[in-house]
């Protein structure tokens, strides 16, 4: 009850959050949803500036490091002049007077040994003279070391100072979120949604209304969302809250309990709020490795993002996230906790109800799904661990954020629950190229493949048909209906294939030599009907993996 009562309400119970505008209505330029597109931008806003500052931080570290490297350096050179220097003085002590100045054992009736006397002492002034020069290098050595100290000085007063700037912009997010009203946070999660396909959808429409039906609640009894802060004390709770227990009556870190009417709810902390409110905002985003938003999404980029417009700065790693707070049991798990799946590779937020939101390789968008069977949870407004979390078990039958690992076969080209010629435009990524689209993984890819032809040949790739919705199959058809496929039958339906010109849509030439020597190297291969002597032969035809 303690993970999921506040969001488990009857639809009878529902209520429409205040301020909302009625049908029909005029709305006001301070309702919930203007208030909510303010909140939204200006947290945006504050996200880049502290991604600025991190990166700043981050160059004062590197130099911190060469300093303290520089520094090193310093002290190993002083430590080798002044051990040469303590030799040369430790000998000179030892030596008499002679062996000091060895003119002094001239003798007048010993003439044949003057010559060796004399370059004795040649030998001792040439060693004086070392003496000297080593003692010089020294007082110079020391000179560095005070100077590369000096420079280890200000470098770390820089990175505290660029930490602090960082920080800074932090507490002021938190702040922020912290002042938000539930209304607000409601209309929040609503913002910048993008349409899934069938089931998925219903079922990404059912968490946000689940989530602003449990806003709604705390609205209509009167309860703000507390900071983090304010629930750490379970001594000195805000007023009318009580300690949240767990099902052996231990109190739950970071939440609270509070009354409405005769049921208790969950109260979470208003960064929690801001998260969740942020991840579901982000609704049917496309999937794409190595980004973190605010279009594309790779799983530890989008936690990471989303948390970040809460004020609270993650790694972009599930396993560098997972080590980032403390362990929760997960028949503990809380709306707002990190859920890593079987093996550690994919991270999403719990939203309740054994949901979690995350950005999927498997679905290649933004989405809910179930949390899975033997998943592990952490919990990013409690304090951090006295001891390292213990790292997760390996496996789990996926790759990275959840992609599904190679399978023997014909691979279907199908993605994310849509038909064929009936992605939106919103799931794809564009090429930069009049509106040419594809799937965001092999857009990135083309990206790569248009830079090494052009390093090749001095010109970019001609691309003259990508991603082909149905209706302009349907165009296709009936323009050259010996050529183009079925509607929705078409392998550019699925975002996935290209047709090129500029010499490569002719066999032999240099630029489908190079081609076919070199597009597999970014994921782009020609599918044996279309190659010379297939059944169709279209040497202008290529396709992110094999789809046909």
């Amino acid at each position: 009850m303690v993970a999921t009562s506040a969001l488990l309400i009857p639809a009878a119970l529902a209520l429409l959050l205040p301020g909302a505008q009625a049908p029909g209505g005029t709305g006001s330029a301070l309702d919930p949803t203007t208030l909510a597109l303010t909140a939204r931008s200006a947290l945006l806003e504050q996200a880049d500036r502290y991604q600025r500052l991190a990166g700043e931080a981050a160059l004062r570290r590197t130099r911190l490091t060469d300093a303290l490297t520089a520094e090193q350096a310093a002290r190993e050179e002083l430590a080798t002049r002044q051990q040469a220097v303590g030799a040369g003085a430790a000998d000179l002590y030892r030596a008499d007077a002679i062996g000091r100045y060895p003119v002094l054992g001239l003798d007048l009736h010993d003439a044949e040994a003057t010559p060796g006397v004399l370059y004795q002492q040649a030998l001792a002034d040439r060693a004086g003279a070392d003496r000297s020069a080593d003692v010089v290098q020294a007082a110079r050595s020391a000179a560095r070391l005070e100077a590369a100290v000096a420079r280890v000085a200000d470098a770390r007063a820089a990175v505290v100072a660029a930490d602090r700037r960082a920080a800074d912009v932090l507490s002021a997010v938190r702040a922020e979120v912290d002042d938000l009203s539930p209304e607000v946070s409601g209309r929040l999660a609503a913002l910048g949604t993008v349409r899934a396909a069938g089931a998925q959808q219903e079922r990404n429409a059912a968490a946000t209304r689940r989530w602003q039906e449990y806003l709604g609640r705390l609205a209509t009894g009167g309860i703000a969302p507390p900071p983090a802060a304010a629930l750490t004390d379970l001594t000195s709770l805000p007023a009318g809250m009580s300690p949240a227990l767990d099902a052996d009556g231990r109190p739950v870190p970071g939440v609270a309990w509070a009354v409405i009417g005769s049921e208790p709810v969950t109260v979470l902390p208003a960064e929690t709020v801001a998260a969740v409110s942020n991840a579901l905002s982000q609704l049917g985003k496309p999937f794409l490795p190595g980004t973190a938003g605010p279009e594309t999404y790779d799983c530890g980029g989008f936690t990471a993002a989303s948390w970040l417009l809460a004020g609270y700065a993650l790694p972009g790693s599930p396993e560098a996230q997972w080590a980032s707070g403390p362990a929760v049991p997960a028949r503990d798990v809380q709306v707002g906790d990190l859920v890593f799946s079987p093996g550690g590779q994919d991270v999403g937020i719990y939203v309740g109800d054994g949901d979690v939101v995350g950005a999927s390789a498997a679905s290649y968008q933004v989405a809910v799904r179930a949390m899975a069977a033997g998943s592990s949870a952490v919990r990013v407004t409690a304090p951090a661990p006295g001891a390292v979390n213990p790292a997760l078990p390996a496996g789990g039958g996926t790759g990275a954020c959840g992609a599904p690992l190679p399978q023997p076969g014909p691979v279907s080209p199908r993605w994310g629950g849509w038909e064929n010629g009936r992605i939106p435009a919103e799931a794809l990524c564009r090429l930069g190229i009049a509106g040419h689209a594809l799937r965001c993984d092999a857009a990135a890819s083309y990206a790569r493949l248009d830079a090494a032809f052009t390093e090749e040949f001095g010109v970019p790739l001609r691309i003259t048909d990508s991603y082909r919705s149905l209706g302009a199959q349907v165009a296709a058809f009936y323009a050259k209906p010996g050529l183009a496929a079925v509607p929705g039958a078409s392998n550019h339906g699925w975002a996935l294939a290209v047709d090129l010109g500029g010499g490569v849509n002719v066999a032999g030439t240099p630029q489908w030599t190079w081609m076919t020597a070199n597009a597999g190297r970014f994921g782009f291969v020609q599918p044996g009907w279309a190659s010379p002597g297939g059944e169709k032969p279209e040497p202008w035809h290529w396709e992110y993996g094999y789809i046909s």
